[in-house]
């Protein structure tokens, strides 16, 4: 099968350099700490292969009081035209958002995810003029419906669906282009996505659900090779990636990144 081709999604991207206090960040995993002289060289590779995917990077410095604010996609939903500074539903991680909006600001046109509303970029995925909001415990149904909102002013479809099982949405639901889907075998809501062509993550594999496609290159986690070899069949140029430092945190490819 050919190699797939497209013109350039995302031009842009920001990224966090992380902190020495990541360690303590909040997980659910029992992996271990991360080491945190890895976990730095696996950042560098992670931004060099944003590089080859063609975006301009913007870096921001680590935030020793923010554990887990190297996770950037959590703070703010953006597209080329405007952006979204969410509310984390972790307490702690609610201040991580000044940061991004002082960034973002002299970029995009801004809107708020405003109080009782709970919302986090891990449960937002774009599919061209769809968005779908995973409902999940860090979004919950009002933050859901303030970005339905934002989002309906720019003509954007808008789909909310159950998250369950997993932290977040794109923990188990990714958009590879061309009506291909990335599902993790026992995401609860799958009939919702039933008009995707779905590729299938087992459980053995469940990390690897957490794909994320830039432009010509889908990024994938190393140590998955069955998704790898399932996403290369269909003609995607895929960048394999250490992350067993961020995984350690609850962390993946996706999260790592704001790309617009």
């Amino acid at each position: 099968m050919p190699v797939r081709k497209t013109k350039n999604m995302f031009t842009k991207a920001i990224v966090k350099r992380p902190a020495k206090t990541f360690a303590h960040g909040i997980t659910t995993s029992s992996l271990g700490k991360p080491d945190y002289t890895l976990t730095l060289k696996q950042h560098d590779a992670y931004c060099e292969a944003l590089i080859k995917c063609g975006l301009e990077l913007t870096v921001l410095e680590a935030a020793p009081e923010f554990p887990d604010s190297c996770f950037v996609e959590d703070t703010a939903v953006v597209t080329k035209e405007f952006g979204v500074i969410t509310r984390p539903g972790d307490k702690s991680r609610l201040d991580e958002t000044e940061a991004i909006e002082k960034t973002l600001n002299p970029l995009l046109q801004l809107h708020h995810i405003e109080k009782p509303g709970t919302l986090e970029g891990g449960d937002i995925m774009q599919v061209e003029n769809k968005f779908y909001i995973g409902l999940s415990g860090r979004t919950n149904l009002a933050g859901a419906k303030q970005l339905s909102r934002i989002l309906a002013t720019y003509n954007f479809d808008v789909y909310t669906i159950p998250v369950c099982n997993m932290l977040h949405f794109k923990t188990g639901v990714n958009y590879l282009g061309d009506n291909n889907i990335i599902l993790h075998q026992s995401f609860c809501s799958a009939k919702d996505l039933s008009n995707y062509h779905q590729i299938i993550v087992e459980p053995d594999e469940e990390y690897a659900a957490n794909v994320l496609r830039i432009n010509d290159y889908v990024l994938v986690p190393a140590g998955f090779p069955k998704i790898r070899a399932a996403i290369e069949s269909l003609g995607y140029q895929t960048i394999v990636l250490e992350l067993s430092e961020f995984q350690k945190m609850d962390g993946g490819l996706s999260c790592l990144s704001l790309r617009y």
